[in-house]
């Protein structure tokens, strides 16, 4: 069932001016023609790639540590792209919050979509794991067109953005659950409702564990192990790109033998299923979060 409960509306002094002119000019954005925001994406993008140093740095080392086999110049053009598709991402968000997409239903290709509804009618719960791809966005909600998505995400500091960013996603979402809510997301899936989680970023918690992610050690998040545990839920990996101008959104076949009784096992099976789906779209991850700041004991940090 779909939360229509209303959000509290954000304050409005000055001190949060510069919030609300920022999702005004996104909610602007998001309105433009389809074919103007990618010229104006790509745009976007080649001014970040110039201006934002310590991030394509960022970017390039991860993509050293992820890609060995690339030359230097394949390299270099790996996080060129990426900080193009970064852009046209950004403008995917403003649309999908704020626009019609409209011109996005008439380009994709949906797959797996049978398996899950199966998983449903037999009563059990859904964990869709992905990561953090510039298409994030605009393919959860084409996914809505199909399937009830509900969602979790990190809470925003400035107020006028948590309310933009809820506001928008209850267009499409079902429900909307921040970290710390863990509870009402596994009540979700026992219930038998789908939720989407990207467990594939350092959040600094206290369940993590080191595991391979391109075969150097990464600290991840063991939450994808302790919601299908607790939640008796299967866990199923969810593909989603941007093919020139289609998407192509996969939902895969559920990790085997996940859960188990072992989380390091769990969470290395999850990012191994990211990193097939870097494979299939390298310019589309967010490259420039600094996947590995931190270290297993003894090791310096790369950036």
């Amino acid at each position: 069932m779909r939360d229509d409960t209303p959000l509290p509306f954000p304050p409005m002094g000055p001190r949060h001016w510069p919030a609300w002119i920022g999702v005004g000019l996104m909610a602007a954005a998001g309105r433009l023609p389809w074919p103007l925001q990618r010229g104006l994406g790509r745009a976007l993008g080649a001014l970040a790639f110039a201006l934002a140093g310590s991030r394509r740095r960022a970017a390039a080392t991860n993509v050293a540590l992820c890609f060995p086999e690339l030359d230097e110049a394949g390299r270099r053009r790996l996080v060129r792209e990426s900080f193009r598709d970064l852009g046209i991402g950004f403008l995917e968000f403003a649309r999908a919050w704020w626009g019609t997409i409209e011109p996005m239903r008439r380009r994709v290709r949906i797959e797996g979509v049978e398996q899950v509804e199966a998983l449903r009618a037999g009563g059990r719960g859904v964990l869709l794991v992905s990561g953090h791809f510039m298409t994030l966005e605009i393919c959860g909600r084409l996914m809505c067109d199909r399937l009830p998505l509900a969602g979790m995400y990190r809470r925003y500091r400035s107020p006028v953005m948590e309310w933009a960013v809820r506001r928008g996603r209850q267009r499409y979402a079902v429900a909307m659950f921040a970290n710390e809510e863990v509870r009402p997301a596994i009540k979700h899936l026992k219930q038998g409702g789908i939720l989407w989680y990207a467990p594939d970023q350092d959040m600094r918690g206290k369940d993590t564990v080191f595991v391979p992610f391109f075969g150097v050690p990464a600290a991840t998040i063991t939450a994808t192990h302790q919601f299908a545990r607790l939640g008796n839920c299967v866990v199923v990996p969810f593909f989603h790109r941007r093919d020139g101008a289609d998407y192509v959104l996969r939902l895969g076949a559920p990790l085997d033998g996940v859960p188990s009784k072992d989380p390091v096992a769990d969470t290395a099976k999850v990012n191994v299923a990211i990193e097939d789906m870097v494979r299939e779209a390298p310019s589309q991850y967010l490259w420039i979060h600094r996947r590995f700041k931190r270290r297993p004991e003894g090791e310096a940090p790369p950036y």
